[in-house]
């Protein structure tokens, strides 16, 4: 009988195996472990998600979208990091009124003069549609916040970031998550999907960094989403993703000029006591 346990406990050594070399290695290389385990997370669930249908299908790839977020709290508890203040920056909301007004406003704002400047160069914009996109709008801003995109942020901007942070000045460290964040959509998007969460990143770190809130960041990826899907006048071509990607370029620019190259890095920020960056 002794025999037989240990025989039915012989199965599970080489995923004990697996799992501590992991954890070693993960301590020695807590960013690298980390987007390696949200890829594997949220691509296993998308190639899942390739070969059912119907509910299954986008039940999986909703799934898949929290990868990034399981994948910071499995490295939490193998770094001995704290997870109580990751949980406080993922929920601190006590920040100024003008930061709600760029996470919110922003996206808006750039879709927006995108639409102008496609209708200065000829296209058919369909201004008389905004009013009726509107309602739909703010639904995709609350939707896309609480389950979809916005759930990603607790694991880029909440975890990785400020750890890339340490090591590098916040502009490569914006470019190396963005990087990782932008490959990571490929599956969904495509070869070229990871070119606009690249750029897009810059604005996440800036009011991660002036605010120390990781809230803010799922509200403004709500909004990034919700304003490229909704409030775009015209029919898509390549004309118009080029615009797109046009817009956002200068807007990161513009960022990164008024900010002196700092993106809001600690020395221009005042971040609470409740807020506490993950060390």
């Amino acid at each position: 009988m002794i025999k037989a346990s240990r025989n039915a406990r012989a199965p599970y050594q080489p995923v004990r195996l697996a799992s501590s070399v992991f954890g070693e290695w993960g301590r020695g290389h807590p960013v690298a472990a980390y987007v390696l385990l949200a890829y594997v997370m949220s691509w296993s669930l998308w190639a899942l998600a390739s070969l059912t249908g119907g509910a299954a299908s986008f039940v999986l790839i909703v799934a898949g979208g929290f990868g990034p977020a399981l994948a910071a709290a499995v490295m939490l508890h193998i770094t001995g990091r704290s997870l109580r203040n990751w949980a406080c920056s993922i929920m601190a909301w006590r920040v100024q009124c003008r930061f709600y007004a760029y996470a919110l406003l922003l996206p808006a704002g750039l879709q927006l003069g995108m639409n102008a400047a496609l209708s200065v160069g000829g296209a058919a914009v369909e201004w008389g549609s905004l009013p009726g996109r509107l309602p739909g709008y703010v639904a995709s801003v609350v939707v896309t916040a609480v389950l979809f995109g916005g759930m990603e942020e607790p694991g880029w901007r909440g975890y990785a970031l400020p750890l890339l942070q340490d090591h590098h000045g916040p502009v490569a460290a914006t470019a190396l998550l963005g990087l990782a964040w932008g490959i990571w959509h490929v599956p969904l998007y495509g070869p070229a999907g990871f070119i606009v969460p690249l750029v897009l990143a810059f604005f996440y770190t800036w009011i991660y960094n002036r605010t120390g809130s990781v809230l803010l960041c799922i509200l403004l990826h709500g909004s990034f989403t919700a304003a490229q899907d909704g409030l775009l006048l015209t029919g898509d071509s390549f004309t118009v993703d080029l615009t797109i990607l046009t817009f956002y370029l200068l807007g990161a620019a513009t960022l990164l000029v008024l900010s002196r190259g700092r993106l809001g890095h600690p020395g221009t920020a005042i971040v609470d006591s409740s807020q506490k960056r993950i060390r």
